[in-house]
């Protein structure tokens, strides 16, 4: 079950695509224009606003991520889930559990716990304990094609056990802590662009190692969103996941070619594929450009202030927000956060009536503070993300 079958460390060569490669053009300027977009994504908004839609577009990474795995649980389910409102169905309380597991991890990663160490074997290892163990029980148990034996899934434990991933043969069991240690030397201390390409070329060689029994392309999604999160400063403003969940059965596609050995003396110097693992970080990349460009046209400043503040105009119309709600939100979409005793000259109001309007937009989910005392934020509810957000993900 855990031997080693003493496999060449050599097998998962290449790691990197080599310096006179015959696509390394493309991809550095592939890598340049995915950083210098992403930069200037980052720095178009005022903080409080590109905070609140970090804490938006987490939820449509685990929404994007959780499909690809087959599993549908809409944002505003996953926002439930964040709200400890979960559904009566068995099925379904799992799937929002399993949500709020992957928001949980990639929140632990935003927040700088996987910066430095996205490949290292302890980081890998760490990302699936940290996702597993937060699963429901009856999603932690995964049934041999061959045998039927169902077997459970140990947080954080590599498998002690062959896998078949697609047709080949994964690596043996006792060889996986070997493959770790060459994975995690191959991705250290590298320059701005081998980083960026890097997270494509890591993404396929964790999934071609499969250390564990479950749970590898939750882990491999996680880890690039790491090490780019890390190489170009996103700001958790777009999200790799949306676009790979939209290309699955090319994202798929890829992947599989990436498992081809070398073809000829011009595919690299390696067992594995070069021109595979070329094209398969071209379309990464390309990818990724793709996603921010989709958000750089939601998030025009212009633009996103007119359909908030149609919205509320149509709520205050409706009866459902007080008049002069619009105000304030105005005013955090230019500066991001307000002070709360800043608000009744705001609106030109007392105390005790600007605390109201306060109060029923915090209550639609709106507005959000980290303390009671404390500034005030927009938030985006996935409830209103087809409204404010139109295309993020599909309407419910």
């Amino acid at each position: 079950m855990s031997g080693d079958r003493a496999e060449s460390i050599g097998a998962i060569e290449p790691l990197l695509i080599s310096e006179d490669g015959k696509k390394r053009g493309q991809l550095a300027d592939l890598a340049l224009d995915l950083a210098s977009r992403s930069t200037g994504l980052s720095k178009s908004l005022p903080v409080g606003v590109a905070r609140a839609l970090s804490d938006l577009v987490r939820s449509m990474n685990c929404y994007y991520s959780n499909l690809i795995e087959g599993h549908d649980t809409h944002p505003v389910d996953i926002e439930r889930a964040l709200n400890d409102d979960y559904s009566k169905d068995p099925k379904k309380r799992d799937l929002q559990l399993e949500a709020r597991a992957h928001i949980t991890v990639q929140k632990w990663i935003d927040d700088g716990g996987l910066d430095g160490r996205a490949t290292s074997k302890d980081g890998v290892i760490e990302s699936h304990r940290r996702f597993c163990e937060l699963l429901p029980d009856d999603l932690l148990w995964v049934e041999n094609p061959d045998t039927k034996e169902r077997i459970r899934v140990i947080p954080g434990e590599l498998r002690t056990r062959d896998v078949k991933v697609g047709r080949r043969l994964a690596i043996s069991p006792g060889a996986v802590p070997r493959f770790l240690e060459r994975f995690e030397s191959g991705y250290k201390k590298l320059g701005k662009v081998d980083a960026i390409i890097a997270a494509a070329s890591a993404h396929h060689r964790l999934l071609w190692i499969h250390p564990f029994l479950d749970g590898n392309g939750r882990v491999a999604r996680l880890m690039s969103h790491a090490m780019l999160r890390e190489a170009l400063q996103t700001g958790g403003l777009w999200s790799i996941a949306r676009g790979l969940a939209r290309q699955e059965s090319r994202y798929k596609d890829h992947l599989a070619a990436c498992d081809n050995p070398r073809r000829n003396d011009l595919d690299g110097r390696g067992n594995l594929s070069e021109e595979a693992l070329a094209n398969f970080a071209i379309f990464f990349l390309e990818t990724c450009i793709d996603q921010v460009k989709f958000m750089e046209e939601l998030i025009q400043p212009e633009r996103l202030r007119s359909r908030v503040l149609v919205w509320a105009a149509e709520e205050m119309k409706a009866g459902s927000l007080q008049p002069k709600s619009d105000m304030i939100l105005e005013a955090l979409l230019y500066r991001g956060e307000i002070e709360r005793g800043d608000v009744p000259a705001l609106l030109g109001m007392s105390e005790r009536s600007a605390r109201r309007i306060v109060s029923a937009l915090t209550e639609r989910g709106v507005l959000t503070s980290d303390s009671p005392r404390g500034p005030l934020m927009l938030s985006f509810p996935a409830t209103l993300a087809s409204r404010w957000m139109p295309g993020l993900f599909p309407e419910q």
